[in-house]
């Protein structure tokens, strides 16, 4: 039975991607890797990670630009903000038998692969405390008042940035048949806030999956991953969460600018710059606002609220 990791990525986020892989080749030399093109701008970083990572390119493209047609024919092209999250469903159909997601803007501090054991007793793993907000970012109330799910069914939501499950567990007809469904019923999710596939994987978990897990739910719980969470505390190049006294297995700047003043911006330098034979990265610090302009975008904001409305 193989395992592997997959990733979606283009030239526009090198330095995330290569922050992602040194965490992970710092825990795990051996388990192969596959990039998912996020749009036709990828070789250059397919290069930098197949030269120094070995990571290796999906081998069906065709399936790829396939997916992202349907994708288009189905919803239209003004539905969702970032459509093309939606290629990271070719991990259905990829070369490993069991797999792991993971997004760019992510690090490792762990041999994260080890997470997909709990398959063993599940068809889907995540690892999140996005339930614990509640349905936003993902579904409105028209779902559990249409009964679509039950309270406890959305209990199982999760962050469509890190995942596990097993190949062809969903079918290329499942994914076509949730669009489909999804399209008829765009009262149901909740886009506010410029989420793309992540409501309409949840959807789809839902509906054609029974055998899931949440990580941190295991006996002990988990720690929490979200960068935006002001309690976890660095020691060394690693952290940790107070909530649960355990280190963290993974760190997610979801929503989160990779940039300098960023929370937890110096891990995150950290596992960028570990191979010594890259440049290190050359990321600007966001400009400071004068006072002047604070003062005008406070004025600005409730005329576009006018104009919205």
């Amino acid at each position: 039975m193989s395992r592997g990791i997959y990733i979606i990525a283009n030239d526009k986020v090198i330095d995330q991607a290569i922050a992602l892989l040194n965490s992970i080749r710092l825990h795990d030399a051996d388990t192969p890797v596959v990039m998912i093109p996020y749009d036709n701008n990828y070789h250059k970083i397919a290069d930098i990670l197949n030269k120094h990572y070995g990571v290796q390119l999906y081998s069906d493209l065709a399936f790829i630009d396939e997916l992202s047609e349907r994708l288009h024919e189905t919803f239209g092209g003004k539905f969702f903000a970032r459509p093309n999250q939606f290629r990271k469903q070719a991990c259905w159909f990829g070369p490993f038998d069991e797999f792991l997601y993971i997004d760019t803007d992510i690090v490792v501090f762990e041999k994260i692969i080890d997470n997909l054991n709990y398959l063993a007793q599940a068809d889907f793993i995540c690892c999140d405390y996005q339930y614990s907000g509640g349905i936003k970012n993902v579904f409105t109330s028209k779902v559990l008042e249409d009964k679509v799910f039950t309270e406890a069914e959305v209990k199982d939501i999760f962050n469509g940035g890190f995942w596990g499950s097993k190949k062809n567990l969903i079918s290329a007809d499942d994914l076509y048949a949730t669009f489909t469904e999804c399209a008829a019923h765009p009262e149901y999710f909740d886009f506010s806030q410029k989420t793309s596939d992540q409501p309409i994987i949840n959807y789809m978990l839902l509906k054609r999956i029974p055998r899931r897990f949440n990580i941190v739910r295991r006996e002990g719980k988990a720690p929490g991953n979200w960068a935006g969470s002001p309690q976890f505390q660095t020691q060394g190049d690693l952290v940790f969460d107070p909530n649960v006294n355990q280190p963290l297995q993974y760190l997610h700047w979801a929503g989160i600018r990779i940039q300098p003043g960023c929370p937890y911006w110096e891990i995150w330098e950290h596992y960028r710059n570990l191979n010594p034979e890259l440049p290190p990265a050359a990321i600007p610090a966001p400009v400071k606002q004068s006072q002047w302009q604070k003062a005008l975008n406070r004025l600005k904001s409730p005329l576009r609220q006018l104009k919205v409305k």
